[in-house]
Formats: C-alpha cells, sequence, structure tokens
C-alpha cells in the first residue's frame, strides 16, 4: 500500500479511529483532534501542512501533555503500538550506550525535570547517546520560555518522523 492509499485510509477513518491513530504520532489530544477534524486531506503534505498548523496553534499545556507522552531517554513507555515501537526505534542506539552514559543521562534527566517540570525532549532518531547527553546538559542552561520552545521543536520534528512512519506502515493501529 502506497502512503497515498494510507492517506485515503485515514481520510476515511470515523473521527475517533483518525483521532486514535493521529495521537500515536503526538501526545496532545487537542492536535489529535485538530488534524482529524480537518480531514480530508488531498496530499500527504497537505497532511503535513495541517498537523505543523495545529501544532503552531497550541499552547503551552498541550505542547506539555504531548512530551508526557514519550518516555525517557534510556527508558520504555507503557502504551499500545505502534507508540511503543516506535520509541523503541528511535531510541535505539540506547541499546549499546556505556554505563557511565546512561548513568549520566538519568541524572541529567533527573535535574532536567526538576527545573522545568517535565521530561527531557529530543529527537533521538540519528543520535548516539553521547550526543542527547551532549545536548542534555547545554539546554539545562536554558531559561524555561527558551527551553519549552527548543523541547517543542524537538517534538514537532518526532511528530514529523511519526506521521511519516504511520503513513509507511502496513495496516496502522
Amino acid at each position: 500500500m502506497t502512503a497515498d492509499a494510507r492517506l485515503a485510509r485515514l481520510n476515511a477513518l470515523p473521527a475517533e479511529g483518525a483521532r486514535a491513530e493521529l495521537l500515536a504520532c503526538c501526545g496532545s489530544e487537542r492536535w489529535a483532534v485538530r488534524v482529524a477534524a480537518a480531514r480530508p486531506y488531498a496530499t500527504v503534505d497537505d497532511l503535513r501542512n495541517a498537523a505543523r498548523e495545529a501544532w503552531e496553534g497550541l499552547d503551552p499545556d498541550d505542547r506539555r501533555e504531548a512530551f508526557a507522552a514519550h518516555p525517557e531517554i534510556g527508558g520504555e513507555r507503557e502504551g499500545p503500538d505502534p507508540t511503543r515501537a516506535w520509541s523503541r526505534r528511535e531510541q535505539s542506539s540506547m541499546a549499546d550506550a556505556a554505563a557511565e552514559t546512561r548513568a549520566a543521562l538519568a541524572a541529567g534527566q533527573r535535574a532536567y525535570r526538576a527545573r522545568f517540570g517535565y521530561i527531557f525532549l529530543i529527537r533521538a532518531t540519528g543520535r548516539s547517546p553521547e550526543e542527547m547527553l551532549s545536548e542534555l546538559r547545554s539546554r539545562l542552561d536554558n531559561d524555561p520560555e527558551t527551553e519549552l520552545e527548543v523541547a517543542s521543536d524537538e517534538q514537532w520534528h518526532i511528530t514529523e518522523i511519526r506521521l511519516a512512519r504511520l503513513l509507511e506502515q502496513e495496516g496502522s493501529s
């Protein structure tokens, strides 16, 4: 099945089914409802553009809700597939992380949560554990407003990746 055929399938789903599939891409309920409500999409690009517009229209609480749908780096989130499988795939570089890097990431994530009130969010796809640790350490110096913007940008990149996966997988759920 092509991406266009999967898009047609998403367009044809009942509102609740579309919302559930989109929620796997981005954990903000408001985002998923808005993107589902804007169907049908003529092209994959139309879906991406609507998804971006919906993301940009969210308030900070909606964004933090999306962040909370992710496991911490090196952790595993309970939840339905495909979300759990996607997180595992996105963080696959952690499988080979050195014990000291894992420990430093865990300590840094605790400090991050204490400072900002939500998990450290980073697009893990294509990044090594050492890169993520370096980014975590540098972002701990951000002021809360700046960090919310940085984390929001990371969330958007994750959402883009997951939308692409939603449209490439055989039979979404």
